[in-house]
């Protein structure tokens, strides 16, 4: 009995270091979300100007698109606790200078601009070392259950984000970066506390350019020869392009429908909501349906609601519609998530994971750009309907594919 009992699994939220890293990262999260909508806010303060507020927004996809293969291969070198520890510190440590450089009168375009740019690159590096790390901090029948705790406590903060962001940032323009400045320092505390090695022993190697870019080819290498998880990243990139132009085009739609900001604003709130579901449930059906299954059913979804937001007569049935799309990709991306981070050795893992990472966030970036046009050229009807289409095609392309149909928990 006493051999037996010894034996069980520890409860995921019995283990010390991942509550450890569950809250560092939310507080970090919540931080981020208030700092997210106060940014383009304060910009616009200074200068006037929507368009260099976006300007400054997308500089982070930027210089994770230019960074992010780099930075995958520089954490599968260095130490991965050191290094997330040292970004948080840095993040932080920028943030701080927004409020200072207030304070004093000399807060200008120039000092964010490079603020953004630099925090896009430790944010990089913090994400790669972080998404490498998780599997030696729970075992990989935990993954799912991990993953989904994660998705679930994000989405959770992307719901609630947005009341207490326009809440700080009206007693205070500088409230949200002071908040942001000491999260970053809480969660750099909390990653310090994890007694658990975030990655396994490495044989040095050489720091050279060359080197380094033999490294990169290495991980790339590897990705081609997987082919589940190359055909899948295809198809999530190709997904991206999607929702990246329906961001901008559903909230053309909700004002087509004569929504006020807040009912914008509760749509994408219904789509959050959704997401928080799926990312509730994605652990129990990840373990019980073949990632294939969980694959083609999220494009065939995705593809069979997208065409009620052309025909949705009414804001609150927009939300309803964002609600319902959004409920399946978080189980989706729980089950590859934890497929992928399972199957790559430990050295590669920085590498592999920031090349899937770039061609989706490439994809989606590509589809935000062409959204604008794209509307004022079709028009949103015309468009919504174009994309479920595309949507259409990746569901069969999926269906068909026997690489997709036949993947499962392993290779």
């Amino acid at each position: 009995m006493d051999s037996a009992t010894s034996t069980l699994p520890e409860p995921l939220w019995r283990r010390h270091d991942f509550r450890l890293l569950l809250g560092g990262r939310l507080v970090s999260q919540l931080g981020d979300s208030l700092q997210f909508l106060a940014l383009p806010l304060l910009v616009i303060a200074l200068t006037g100007s929507s368009t260099q507020a976006g300007i400054l927004l997308g500089l982070q996809t930027v210089v994770h698109l230019a960074f992010g293969l780099l930075a995958g291969a520089l954490v599968d070198r260095w130490d991965r606790k050191a290094t997330m520890i040292w970004c948080e510190i840095g993040r932080g440590s920028l943030t701080a200078t927004i409020p200072v450089a207030a304070m004093v009168g000399t807060l200008g375009m120039p000092q964010l601009y490079a603020v953004a740019v630099l925090n896009g690159v430790l944010s990089t590096l913090f994400g790669a070392a972080n998404s490498s790390a998780l599997p030696n901090i729970v075992p990989s029948r935990d993954l799912p259950a991990a993953l989904g705790t994660l998705g679930a406590m994000s989405n959770a903060l992307r719901i609630a984000g947005a009341a207490v962001a326009g809440t700080t940032y009206a007693v205070s323009r500088m409230l949200p970066f002071a908040f942001n400045v000491v999260s970053f320092l809480a969660s750099a505390a909390s990653l310090r506390a994890i007694r658990t090695d975030f990655q396994q022993v490495r044989v040095a190697a050489p720091g050279s350019p060359r080197a380094l870019l033999t490294d990169i080819g290495r991980g790339l290498a590897w990705l081609w020869h997987k082919p589940v998880i190359r055909t899948l990243a295809l198809l999530d990139a190709a997904d991206g392009l999607r929702y990246g132009a329906g961001y901008l085009l559903i909230i053309i739609l909700a004002q087509e429908l004569h929504a006020n900001p807040t009912q914008v604003g509760t749509v994408f709130a219904s789509a959050g909501v959704g997401a928080l579901l799926g990312s509730l449930i994605a652990p129990a059906l990840a373990r019980r349906f073949p990632l294939g299954v969980l694959s083609m059913t999220m494009l065939w979804a995705e593809a069979l609601a997208f065409p009620f937001y052309a025909v949705a007569p009414t804001w609150w049935l927009l939300s309803l519609v964002a609600f319902a799309e959004s409920v399946v990709s978080p189980v989706y991306n729980v089950a590859l998530d934890s497929y992928r981070l399972a199957v790559t050795p430990d050295a590669l893992r920085g590498r592999v994971t920031s090349a899937v990472e770039a061609l989706t966030t490439g994809g989606a970036a590509i589809g935000t750009m062409a959204s604008g046009t794209l509307i004022a050229l079709l028009g949103t009807t015309t468009l919504t309907l174009i994309l479920a289409g595309w949507l259409t095609l990746l569901a069969l392309a999926a269906t068909l594919s026997t690489t997709v149909r036949t993947a499962r928990a392993t290779e």
